[in-house]
C-alpha cells in the first residue's frame, strides 16, 4: 500500500513546483522585453542633446533615432533559422548581451559613422530577442497566439511608459544623456543573468506544443511564399515606416517644433507607452474576428489620429490624449494582429520562420523612417511631413488590408 500511495505524492508535487517555476519563468520573459521596449524608447528622447554636442542635421538624426531597425531587419529572418539550430533561450540571452553592451559603447562614440554603426548592432540584438519571443509566447499559447503575443506586448507597455519618463529624469539629474544610456545597459545586462537562473527549456523550447498544434490545427500554408504573408510583408513595411516615423522623430517634434521640455516630452511619450495595455484584448479580438476587419479598421482609426497629432491642438493635455490612443492603436493592436497574423498564416513548423519574416518586413523599413520624415521636415514642415508618412500610409494600410484571406489562415480544430 505505501509503495502504491507514494508515486501519487510524487506526481502531485511536481506539477505544482511546475506551474510556479512556468509562471516565474513567463514573468521574467515578459520583464526582459520590458527592458528591450525601455532600451527601444530611450535614445529619440536623447536625440536633441545628441544632435547638438555632435551636430547632427535633422535627417542624420533621424537616421540615427531610428537606424537600429536596420540591425533588427538583417537579424529577423536568420535568428529564424538560429532557433533550429540553438534553444530559444540562448538566443534570447546572447540578443540581450548584444543590445545592452552597444547601448553602453554608444557613449563613447567619436561621431557619426562609429554611432550608426553601434545602433544597428544594437538592432541586431534587439531583433534576436524579439524574434526568439514571439515563437516561444506564439507556441507557448497555442489555443490563442494574437492573445499570447499581446501578453508579451504588455512588456513593451510596460517599457515605453517606464523608459521615456526615466529617461528623463535621469538626463535631468545628471545633465548628460550619457548616464540614462550606461545605467539601462547596465540593467539589460542583469536580466539576463536573472533569464539564466529562472527560465526552464521546457517552457521556452516548447518543442511538444508545436507537435500538438500541428494536430490541432487545419489551414496554413506549408511555404513562406503565400498570399496572405505576401500582403502581410507589405502591411508590415507600410507599418515600419508609420510607426517609426512617429516613435524616431515625434518627440523631437515635441521638443524641436512644440518646444516642450524634456520632462513633458518624456511624460508624452509614456503614455503613448499606457495604450499598449490593450494588447491582450485586441489579441483575443483578433483570434476571434477577421484581420481583414481587425488590421483595416486599426490602420484607419491610425491615420486618423496622426491627422490631429500633426494638424490640431498642441497643448500637452491633447497630445498626450493622442498618443495614449495611437499606442493603444499601433503598438497595442496592429503589432499585436500582424505578428500573430503571419504565424497563423503558416503551418506551426513555420512558426519560428514566419516570426523572422515579420521583424525582417517591419524594421527593414524602419531603418529609414526617421530619416524620411527628417528629409520632408527638411522640405515642407512637420505638417506635412505627418500627413505624408503617417496620415497617407495608414490609409493605404487600411485598403490593402482587404486583400487578406483569413479563411487559408490556420484554424484550430479542437
Amino acid at each position: 500500500m505505501d509503495q502504491t500511495a507514494a508515486p501519487a505524492n510524487v506526481v502531485e508535487t511536481p506539477r505544482t513546483s511546475d506551474t510556479a517555476i512556468a509562471v516565474a519563468a513567463i514573468a521574467v520573459l515578459i520583464c526582459s522585453y520590458c527592458i528591450n521596449a525601455m532600451d527601444r524608447t530611450l535614445f529619440p528622447l536623447m536625440l536633441t542633446d545628441v544632435r547638438r554636442e555632435y551636430g547632427f542635421t535633422l535627417p542624420q538624426a533621424g537616421l540615427m533615432s531610428t537606424f537600429f531597425t536596420l540591425g533588427m531587419a538583417f537579424a529577423g529572418i536568420p535568428t529564424g533559422y538560429l532557433m533550429s539550430r540553438y534553444s530559444r533561450k540562448t538566443v534570447i540571452q546572447v540578443g540581450i548581451l548584444i543590445y545592452s553592451a552597444t547601448t553602453i559603447i554608444t557613449v563613447v562614440a567619436f561621431g557619426f559613422a562609429d554611432m550608426l554603426l553601434y545602433r544597428a548592432i544594437t538592432g541586431i540584438g534587439e531583433a534576436m530577442q524579439l524574434t526568439a519571443l514571439l515563437a516561444v509566447f506564439s507556441s507557448y499559447f497555442s489555443r490563442y497566439r494574437a492573445a499570447g503575443v499581446g501578453i508579451l506586448n504588455y512588456a513593451y507597455a510596460g517599457g515605453a511608459a517606464i523608459g521615456p519618463a526615466l529617461g528623463a529624469k535621469l538626463l535631468v539629474e545628471y545633465a548628460t544623456w550619457r548616464a540614462p544610456m550606461i545605467i539601462f545597459g547596465v540593467i539589460g545586462l542583469g536580466m539576463m543573468a536573472l533569464i539564466a537562473a529562472v527560465v526552464r527549456p521546457r517552457l521556452s523550447e516548447t518543442n511538444t506544443a508545436n507537435q500538438r498544434e500541428a494536430t490541432l490545427s487545419t489551414g496554413g500554408a506549408t511555404t513562406l511564399k503565400n498570399l496572405n504573408t505576401s500582403v502581410l510583408v507589405i502591411l508590415s513595411i507600410i507599418f515600419g515606416l508609420a510607426l517609426y516615423g512617429y516613435l524616431g522623430m515625434y518627440p523631437t517634434f515635441l521638443r524641436e517644433q512644440l518646444h516642450y521640455a524634456p520632462a513633458d516630452a518624456g511624460r508624452v511619450m509614456s503614455i503613448y507607452g499606457l495604450g499598449v495595455l490593450v494588447s491582450v484584448v485586441s489579441g483575443w479580438l483578433g483570434d476571434r474576428f477577421s484581420p481583414r476587419l481587425i488590421l483595416g479598421t486599426s490602420f484607419l482609426i491610425a491615420s486618423a489620429i496622426a491627422a490631429l497629432l500633426f494638424n490640431g491642438p498642441i497643448d500637452f493635455a491633447t497630445q498626450a490624449t493622442l498618443s495614449l490612443v495611437l499606442g493603444a492603436t499601433f503598438s497595442g493592436t496592429i503589432f499585436v494582429n500582424l505578428a500573430a497574423c503571419h504565424v497563423k498564416s503558416v503551418s506551426a513548423d513555420l512558426a519560428g520562420r514566419a516570426s523572422g519574416v515579420f521583424v525582417t518586413s517591419l524594421y527593414g523599413s524602419a531603418t529609414i523612417a526617421g530619416y524620411v520624415i527628417g528629409w520632408i521636415v527638411g522640405l515642407a514642415g512637420w505638417t506635412v511631413a505627418g500627413n505624408v508618412q503617417l496620415v497617407l500610409l495608414c490609409l493605404a494600410g487600411a485598403m490593402i488590408s482587404l486583400a487578406l484571406r483569413p479563411e487559408r489562415m490556420a484554424m484550430r480544430t479542437a
